[in-house]
């Protein structure tokens, strides 16, 4: 039997998230450590709402538990079944909303391209690979809280929900049994560091997000190919880039700059 809990799927990227923690640390420290900075969009984080949009990379996996099927007798042919790594992208916008001096409420409607897949080995030696492609519909809606601004540079954490339904899917409909067929609808928990820089048209946001889906996303109806598995769940560790502008900052900044003396 095998047992999955949340230490142990943060413990299989524990590594890649400490590097690029202390690389968000140490470069904004190295990079704008001067003195004297003219700071950019000083007052831009104090408007209620501004846009942008984002674009990532992710690495994402399945995590499963083994039923009790898979030690009886009538499966004795399954030696094993291994979950692999594959990556992806994604793509999307952002709407920031100001609530406290330190904290924004963001929402990001996003197209994550996912692939997954899942190795069955037999104990003659033979094994079969399932690879399974998916486009979801994202909406991640996260609090973003921040630390003192530091010239043109902040830290950030965010976390939240992140519901998503993959494109042309049919709800929690499952009609074909020669695959392992899934859910369509997943809801999963979002954590995140990043660190914000503002130069004078825009903000660049890098930003490292682990995600681990909340919901087991195995059908009631199962095949040949899902009787083992009691659990399904999806992750994955994305790192994303977004820039964020505001149209009607900027005018007024301009507008204000050219009425001054």
């Amino acid at each position: 039997m095998q047992t999955t809990y949340i230490r142990h799927k943060l413990n299989i990227h524990w590594r890649k998230v400490v590097v690029v923690l202390l690389g968000f640390w140490l470069l904004p420290n190295t990079v704008f450590s001067q003195q004297k900075i003219k700071e950019n969009l000083l007052d831009y984080d104090e408007v209620w709402i501004h846009y942008g949009f984002l674009m990532g990379i992710h690495n994402s996996r399945y995590d499963i538990k083994f039923s009790e099927t898979f030690t009886s007798p009538q499966m004795d042919s399954v030696l094993n079944i291994e979950p692999g790594k594959l990556g992806g992208f994604k793509l999307g916008f952002v709407v920031n909303m100001y609530m406290f001096q330190y904290l924004n409420f963001r929402m990001l409607p996003t197209v994550g391209f996912y692939e997954y897949d899942i190795t069955y080995k037999y104990t003659d030696g033979t094994s079969l690979r399932a690879l399974r492609d998916a486009t979801m519909m994202e909406l991640p809606m996260l609090f973003k809280y921040k630390s003192v601004r530091r010239g043109n540079v902040n830290m950030y954490l965010v976390g939240g929900i992140n519901p998503s339904l993959e494109a042309a899917g049919k709800g929690d409909q499952v009609t074909q049994n020669d695959r392992l067929e899934l859910k369509n609808f997943n809801l999963a928990m979002d954590l995140g560091a990043g660190f914000d820089l503002f130069f004078p048209l825009f903000k660049f946001s890098p930003e490292i997000r682990y995600s681990w889906g909340l919901r087991d996303m195995l059908p009631e109806n199962q095949n040949e190919f899902s009787v083992n598995l009691s659990e399904l769940k999806w992750s994955n560790i994305g790192f994303f880039i977004s820039f964020e502008g505001s149209p009607n900052y900027l005018r007024r900044k301009r507008k204000k700059a050219l009425s001054s003396p």
